[in-house]
C-alpha cells in the first residue's frame, strides 16, 4: 500500500521521542533529519520537503511545546496539521453547474489509467443521485473508443460515440447536446493522452476547453511514477489550467510522495484517488484522513462509510432477530466474511484501523488465504451441516475436508471460530447500550 515505507519510519521517528519524556530542541533537530530522510525516500520533492520540516521545526521549539509534559504528542499533532495542510487541507469537491448540467473533462499522460477512471467516476457520481454519460473523445490510441464503451456497459452508463469522425472538438460539441437531449446531468469526456506532453495535445486539449467549457478538467496521474507524475500535472496545469488531480494506482507499490508534493507544486488539489482495479475503486481525497493513516492513527471515517457502503439495513435487521434466537448459522458467518470482502478484503480494513498502519505485526496475505479455506469448508456442507454443525461427526467430517481439499484440523479450528463469533455477538445483541460501547473500546 502506499505510504507504507513512509508510515514506519515515522511512526518509529515518534516512537522514539515518546521515549524521552521532556524533549530538548536538539531531540526535535534529531527527529527533524530523520523526517526529512523519511519523505525524501518516499519520493516527496525536495523543496517542499525542505519547507516541510522547517515549519514542523518552527512549530515545535516553542516553550509551549518543549516544557509540556506531553511535547511529543504536541509533535505528533503538529506534523499532521502540517501534512493535512500539505495535501489540500480540506476535502475538495467537484464543481457542479448551477443549470443542472455539467461537463467534466479528464486529461492526462498515455498510462495513467484515465479512461478506466472515466468509468469510475461515471459509478461514482450515479451512486450519488447524477445520470453521468461518457463521450468518446479519443480518436488516436487502437481501441480507446472501444474500451471506453466497456468501461461504459461494465457501470451501467451510456456511451456517446462518433466512429469516423477525425474532430475530437466536434465530437465533444455533439456529446454535449446528446448528453442534453437523453436528460443526463453530467457529461465526462475522456480525452487523448500522449506519451509526453506536446505542443499539438495541449492545442487539442485546449480547442476542447474552449468549446465546450467544462465546469471541472480533472487531470489523471500515476501515483507509480513518482515526481514525473507531479512535472505533468504542473505541465498541464501551465497549458491548460487545471481545476483538480485524480490520482490512480494509490494502492500500489507506491512511496506516495507525489500525493504529498502534487498539490504544493500545482496549486491544485488531489479530488479522487485511485486504491483499486475495480469500478467502486476510486475513492474522494480527504487529506486529514490520509495523514490520519499516514501516522499509523488509522481512519475509522472512511471504514465506517465503506461499512455503510457494503451492509444491507434490511440484512443488519435480519441478522440481529437470528442472533436474538440464537439462530445464527454458518451460511451467516459464510456472508459476513462476504461483507469483509465486498468492504475490500482484510488489508484495506487493517489500514485503516488505528495503530495498524504499517502492519508489521499483521500477515495479510496469510489472513486472506485463511478466509478462502474457510470459504471453500463451507460450501463443501450440506446445508443442514452449515445450520447446525453440532451434527458434524468424523465421518462427515471426512467428507468436508476430500471435498473442500483442506485437512480436518482446519474444519475443527473454523467450528471454533464459528462458535466464537456466535458466542460474542450474542454478548453484544444482548448487552445494555452502556456495556456495547465498552466492547467496542475494546477492538
Amino acid at each position: 500500500m502506499a505510504f507504507e515505507g513512509l508510515s514506519e519510519k515515522l511512526q518509529g521517528v515518534f516512537k522514539k521521542l515518546r521515549g524521552k519524556g521532556v524533549l530538548t530542541e536538539s531531540d526535535i533537530d534529531e527527529a527533524m533529519r530523520e523526517v526529512k530522510l523519511a519523505l525524501l525516500e518516499a519520493d516527496v520533492s525536495f523543496k517542499v520537503v525542505k519547507q516541510f520540516v522547517a515549519d514542523v521545526r518552527a512549530k515545535s521549539v516553542g516553550a509551549d511545546v518543549l516544557e509540556s509534559l506531553t511535547a511529543s504528542q504536541q509533535v505528533v499533532k503538529i506534523v499532521k496539521d502540517e501534512l493535512v495542510g500539505l495535501m489540500g487541507g480540506a476535502n475538495s469537491k467537484l464543481t457542479y453547474s448551477p443549470r443542472g448540467f455539467t461537463v467534466i473533462m479528464m486529461a492526462g499522460l498515455q498510462g495513467t489509467g484515465k479512461t478506466t477512471t472515466c468509468g469510475k467516476l461515471a459509478n461514482y457520481l450515479k451512486k450519488n443521485g447524477k445520470s453521468p454519460m461518457l463521450a468518446a473523445c479519443d480518436i488516436y490510441r487502437p481501441a480507446a473508443i472501444d474500451q471506453l464503451e466497456v468501461v461504459g456497459n461494465g457501470v451501467g452508463v451510456p456511451v456517446f460515440t462518433m466512429r469516423g469522425c477525425s474532430d475530437p472538438v466536434k465530437i465533444a460539441e455533439s456529446a454535449v447536446k446528446e448528453a442534453e437531449l437523453k436528460g443526463n446531468d453530467v457529461l465526462i469526456i475522456d480525452t487523448a493522452g500522449r506519451l509526453q506532453i506536446d505542443e499539438a495535445l495541449m492545442d487539442e486539449l485546449v480547442r476542447i476547453k474552449k468549446a465546450v467549457k467544462p465546469h471541472e478538467i480533472l487531470l489523471v496521474v500515476d501515483a507509480m511514477t513518482g515526481q514525473d507524475a507531479v512535472n505533468a500535472a504542473a505541465g498541464f496545469n501551465d497549458a491548460l489550467g487545471i481545476d483538480g488531480i485524480v490520482m490512480t494506482k494509490l494502492d500500489g507499490d507506491t512511496r506516495g510522495g507525489a500525493a504529498l508534493s502534487a498539490k504544493s507544486v500545482t496549486q491544485r488539489p488531489i479530488k479522487f484517488i485511485g486504491v483499486g482495479e475495480k469500478a467502486d475503486a476510486l475513492e474522494p481525497f480527504h487529506p486529514e484522513r490520509m495523514a490520519s493513516r499516514i501516522l499509523g492513527m488509522g481512519d475509522m471515517l472512511s471504514l465506517i462509510e465503506k461499512a455503510q457502503e457494503s451492509f444491507d439495513d434490511a440484512k443488519a435487521e435480519e441478522l440481529e432477530r437470528k442472533m436474538k434466537k440464537n439462530e445464527f448459522t454458518l451460511e451467516d458467518f459464510l456472508e459476513q466474511m462476504g461483507q469483509i470482502k465486498s468492504m475490500g478484503g482484510l488489508a484495506k480494513i487493517i489500514d485503516m484501523l488505528p495503530g495498524m498502519g504499517s502492519k508489521a505485526d499483521i500477515n495479510i496475505e496469510s489472513g486472506e488465504k485463511e478466509f478462502a479455506q474457510m470459504e471453500a469448508i463451507i460450501h463443501s456442507m450440506t446445508k443442514a451441516e452449515r445450520r447446525n454443525p453440532s451434527i458434524l461427526n468424523a465421518s462427515r467430517k471426512k467428507r468436508i475436508a476430500a471435498g473442500s481439499g483442506q485437512p480436518i484440523q482446519k474444519i475443527n479450528n473454523l467450528i471454533k471460530r464459528y462458535g466464537d463469533a456466535r458466542k460474542m455477538m450474542k454478548q453484544f445483541m444482548t448487552a445494555p447500550k452502556h456495556k456495547k460501547n465498552r466492547m467496542f473500546q475494546g477492538f
